[in-house]
């Protein structure tokens, strides 16, 4: 099995996300326990399992090192724009996964359609939310949302930049939390002036992950979230700048459409390849 190590929402080698991407020789996957296994081995916060139907036609499941999720939108970059660079990828293809099929437009730039989106729970208890990121007496101006686009992330405003960066949340919290209502992250974000839509951070612990570098998936519903609370209009390009506090600094891009559908991209990096034995 070929396995490769691709940086995502970035042109740099080091930078943005890296993910493992795993390309399948037969027509099934692997057993789960295996695939896991592989995840753990790479210990990359997702490792994708690719299987190729067509030049437009793909499979993937995604897993941490802890257990399989329906979507993973830095692995989906990862994996598209190494299967453009090896002629295995071309145009815009159709990709199956748990959370839906999704459209992916190929290239240099890979932007990947979401899932449907949509505001799953309003949070109304958040002086525990904030708790958990060290954070007291803080009201935001913008509610707290559970928001989906293939994975259920809390949206959580701070008040500036510097409060972002400056954050060290409890993991332990965060694990109950997100447990409790069954979400994957918390996705915080704040405002600036400084031609981004948002600076980001994204805490996962539940599912092995205490902080991402790039989150495709978080970024497309932080989208779908500003436009449904005012902060968008109905079309929208946004660019949000994530992994600043890991020292690997990411672009990730998205578009909001008028019928609704969202997409989000960017380019990507290939660091390493070689051949599990198994």
């Amino acid at each position: 099995m070929r396995y490769y190590i691709v940086d995502a929402f970035t042109d740099q080698l080091f930078g943005g996300n890296p993910a493992g991407v795993a390309l399948l020789d037969g027509d099934t996957f692997p057993n789960e326990d295996l695939m896991l296994k592989i995840a753990a081995e790479l210990r990359y916060s997702e490792t994708a399992f690719i299987r190729r139907h067509s030049a437009t036609e793909f499979t993937i499941r995604y897993f941490t090192p802890k257990a399989e999720v329906e979507l993973c939108g830095h692995a989906t970059i990862a994996s598209f724009f190494l299967l453009h660079r090896k002629g295995l990828a071309s145009g815009r293809c159709l990709c199956h996964t748990l959370a839906g099929d999704l459209v992916i437009e190929t290239g240099e730039r890979v932007m990947m359609q979401m899932a449907q989106p949509r505001i799953v729970e309003t949070v109304e208890d958040i002086d525990e939310i904030y708790k958990a990121l060290g954070i007291n007496g803080y009201t935001p101006t913008l509610p707290v949302q559970i928001t989906y686009t293939g994975l259920p992330d809390f949206m959580i405003q701070v008040n500036d930049i510097a409060t972002l960066q400056a954050m060290k949340p409890d993991m332990e919290a965060i694990t109950e939390i997100t447990r409790r209502y069954n979400a994957v992250s918390f996705h915080v974000f704040a405002f600036g002036n400084d031609g981004y839509t948002a600076h980001v951070r994204d805490f996962g612990p539940l599912y092995g992950v205490p902080e991402e570098s790039a989150t495709g998936t978080a970024n497309a519903a932080l989208t779908y979230y500003l436009q449904q609370n005012g902060c968008l209009g109905q079309e929208a390009e946004c660019a949000f700048l994530q992994g600043e506090a890991m020292g690997r600094p990411s672009v990730v891009a998205t578009r909001i459409q008028a019928d609704g559908n969202i997409f989000v991209g960017g380019t990507a990096a290939i660091v390493a390849e070689g051949n599990l034995l198994v």
